[in-house]
């Protein structure tokens, strides 16, 4: 498969599917999806089964020498909110905060998962896990398939460095994919994530029961509702419709941000 210039693909990894798309970093286009397999999931070892299927699906395409960026659906990863210790100076006393955390949380050590955050010894921030041994299986395919790794990302963090530019003052971002809504609370300031928080999609979830949500959320993180939620995916056609309840927070697509 020949490769212009400024195009890269883009794997998308879930229990249950992988899928192959070829994106453009330079033009503001949907990315096109040339291959994709569901996955029968594997109690045992789930993630040979992904490197199986990754195997097929890029042997179909062609795909050697591309740069490859993976993004990995949020069940396969971790995210949580990390408070600096009081005088924390060095790297190693905020990163052993984002271990101790993680521990709390999740009631296990650390050792086994892959941390990258936005570190900062002076405020709170989100930090990322992703399993080491995903990451190995994910390297070995790219070796074999002579592909070059750029990025390993969980699908919010991808879709928030998308878009974060595109987040207006005073508005909520959200991601929208297989019916769940991952909302994203922002500081007053615009310029960093209070809280992230996964909220299944009921069926036939309205604008109504969207404003519903926003609003409890705010509620439980002791903030303002937000004057507009701005989304990435496929949102129900139902949430992007013109407002005409003056008491609905209203909602747009941000551009250029499929999932």
């Amino acid at each position: 498969m020949r490769r212009a210039m400024g195009q890269f693909l883009r794997i998308d990894v879930a229990p249950h599917a992988v899928s192959v798309q070829r994106v453009n970093r330079w033009r503001n286009a949907a990315p096109q999806t040339l291959a994709e397999q569901a996955i029968t999931p594997s109690g045992e070892h789930p993630f040979d089964a992904i490197a199986n299927a990754l195997r097929a699906l890029l042997g179909e395409v062609q795909a050697d020498g591309w740069p490859v960026s993976f993004v990995l659906a949020d069940e396969l990863t971790r995210m949580w909110r990390v408070t600096p210790p009081p005088g924390a100076a060095r790297m190693a006393d905020i990163e052993a905060a984002a271990g101790f955390r993680f521990q709390s949380l999740y009631g296990e050590p650390a050792a086994a998962w892959q941390i990258c955050a936005d570190w900062d010894a002076t405020r709170p921030f989100f930090a990322a896990a992703m399993p080491r041994v995903l990451l190995a299986a994910l390297s070995a395919v790219a070796q074999d398939c002579k592909l070059s790794i750029v990025a390993v990302e969980p699908r919010f963090v991808s879709a928030w460095n998308r878009c974060r530019g595109g987040v207006k003052k005073g508005a909520w971002f959200g991601l929208v994919h297989d019916n769940l809504l991952t909302l994203a609370a922002t500081e007053a300031d615009g310029k960093g994530l209070r809280a992230i928080r996964p909220l299944p999609i009921p069926h036939g979830a309205d604008h109504y029961w969207l404003t519903q949500t926003l609003q409890r959320e705010a509620l439980l993180l002791e903030l303002e509702a937000p004057s507009l939620l701005q989304v990435s995916g496929s949102a129900p056609a139902a949430w992007t419709k013109a407002v005409t309840n003056a008491s609905h927070i209203p909602c747009t697509a941000l551009q250029g941000s499929a999932a």
